[in-house]
């Protein structure tokens, strides 16, 4: 469960790049399409985990350690990879995470959007979605 955690965790982050645009086949795995997000968001010491995890404070499990590795593209592409299981849950991550744990959200964005531009655009793909997750 924890390696599939840091899977589910890694394109929320991911996530605040997405675009409106569906990919015609994914291309990220879908093998953690069933995560319950609701279950890992709700520990905080398993956010807490994967947060070290994503700003090189703390050692990854080798399914972190690959996608960590996949995530400056997930990023780059806006998620373009992603199916729509995958974008529907990263949304509701990330709006998990600022809500309910704004300080780690707060540490990863300064690692992986330190401008904010990211985050525009996943701001922009939540008011498309109607601003419901």
């Amino acid at each position: 469960m924890a390696a599939s955690t840091l899977v589910m965790f890694c394109i929320c982050v991911a996530a605040a790049t997405l675009t409106a645009a569906a990919p015609q086949a994914p291309v990220y795995t879908t093998k953690y399409d069933n995560l319950d997000v609701d279950k890992i968001l709700a520990s905080r010491r398993l956010v807490n985990n994967y947060v070290q995890c994503l700003t090189d404070k703390k050692p990854c499990s080798p399914e972190g350690a690959e996608l960590k590795k996949i995530l400056p593209d997930a990023i780059r592409t806006r998620c373009e990879k992603c199916n729509d299981v995958q974008k529907e849950k990263a949304l509701k991550v990330v709006r998990k995470l600022q809500k309910d744990y704004p300080a780690e959200w707060k540490i990863v964005t300064s690692k992986w959007d330190p401008d904010g531009s990211l985050m525009k655009e996943f701001e922009k793909e939540y008011e498309k979605r109607g601003g419901k997750l």
